[in-house]
């Protein structure tokens, strides 16, 4: 199937949704907290909420990303070595401000599954680092020159969020664990951040080498 990247290629991006999903953020503060408060149908409509985002954004990601390709391959190039250095910069915010995970407690609250949905995709939607970090992240596991270039950026865009969905319901179920335990572990955010710096810090590193060669 032209669409599927090769397996070395599959799996270091399997890879690098695993850690992008096991670093805190917005998306995952918002899920437990609305677990905490709502119960596990309200972390549920939170999460599918926010997914339904990203799948908004992979989809015009990889539109425009078609498009770049399609007028330019040297142009796509430039963005994939825009996107590494992007990477590398989120790697230093990670280690400099430290997680992003809000722990804060929440009372609890019986909204509907739909208008926490609706939360889901507005957080999601209106945050514009999900915008550029698609667009520069997508382009890093396609080659300018791959003829399916597009359908690969459509796929690796769906294969993110179908790799998520799993680990995210995993985290919900055991929400109320997690964030006790992640309360009583402080450290353990910040060897989460030192480990996301180290492998997208290595990762944007041989990017750039194998770009400027």
């Amino acid at each position: 199937m032209t669409f599927l990247p090769d397996l070395h290629t599959l799996a270091l991006y399997s890879a690098a949704c695993v850690f992008l999903f096991i670093t805190p953020g917005p998306d995952m503060s918002l899920w437990l907290a609305k677990t905490i408060s709502g119960g596990r149908r309200g972390g549920t409509a939170a999460m599918l909420g926010t997914q339904a985002g990203c799948l908004f954004h992979t989809f015009f990601a990889a539109v425009g990303l078609s498009a770049v390709l399609a007028a330019s391959a040297t142009a796509f190039t430039a963005l994939k070595i825009v996107g590494a250095l992007y990477l590398l910069w989120l790697a230093y915010g990670a280690i400099r401000s430290g997680s992003a995970l809000n722990l804060r407690d929440e009372a609890r609250s019986e909204a509907g599954f739909w208008p926490t949905f609706m939360v889901g995709l507005g957080i999601n939607l209106t945050n514009p680092k999900v915008v550029l970090f698609f667009l520069t992240f997508l382009p890093q596991f396609v080659d300018a020159a791959d003829p399916h270039a597009s359908q690969k950026l459509f796929f690796l865009g769906l294969y993110f969020i179908a790799i998520n969905l799993p680990f995210a319901f995993l985290l919900i179920l055991g929400a109320e664990k997690v964030v006790s335990w992640l309360k009583a572990r402080p450290r353990v955010l910040r060897g989460i951040d030192f480990t996301f710096a180290g492998v997208f810090g290595l990762f944007a590193f041989k990017i750039l080498t194998t770009q400027t060669r």
